[in-house]
């Protein structure tokens, strides 16, 4: 059956190959605030442990909303680590955990970097008039604006 939403072949591709580095960097962010959430150690484990809980659970959750957002655009969303490392540009965990301020630097330049991702594929899709993708890009940059200032809070 073929898609017909308003949306020309090539827009709905070229806004699902960014939604496509959007969800890479979401789930990368999402595994190692996930990681850091297990490991944190020090005075501030309460709170930060806590912060982390919140922040992966919202990412776990857009994940899903981005990757359905793919599908419903006619294409296949990424769901493997290869094609994960392919896309991604945000750095893994490391393999030994850093200390928690170092923690929480590496989230907040994180949530940085998926914010300007997500404002350069809204671009994409206000040049494509895919209105439904814009605003989940204005909301995703809110979340990780919001985010990178809740974890930026914790160490000035």
């Amino acid at each position: 059956m073929s898609l017909n939403t308003g949306l020309s072949d090539e827009d709905r591709k070229v806004v699902s190959e960014g939604l496509s580095r959007v969800l890479a960097d979401t789930y990368t962010l999402y595994l190692k605030t996930q990681n850091f959430h297990w490991n944190v150690t020090g005075p501030h484990f309460g709170p930060l442990h806590t912060l982390f809980e919140e922040q992966y659970n919202e990412l776990r959750l857009a994940a899903d909303e981005i990757a359905e957002r793919i599908r419903a655009l006619g294409h296949f969303a990424p769901g493997s680590y290869a094609q994960f490392t392919e896309l991604k540009s945000i750095a893994e965990a490391p393999s030994s955990p850093p200390n928690a301020e170092d923690m929480v630097k590496q989230l907040t330049g994180d949530n940085e970097a998926l914010s300007r991702v997500a404002r350069s594929v809204q671009t994409t899709a206000e040049n494509a008039g895919d209105e439904v993708t814009i605003g989940m890009m204005v909301d995703r940059m809110a979340v990780h604006e919001k985010a990178a200032w809740m974890l930026r809070s914790h160490i000035q």
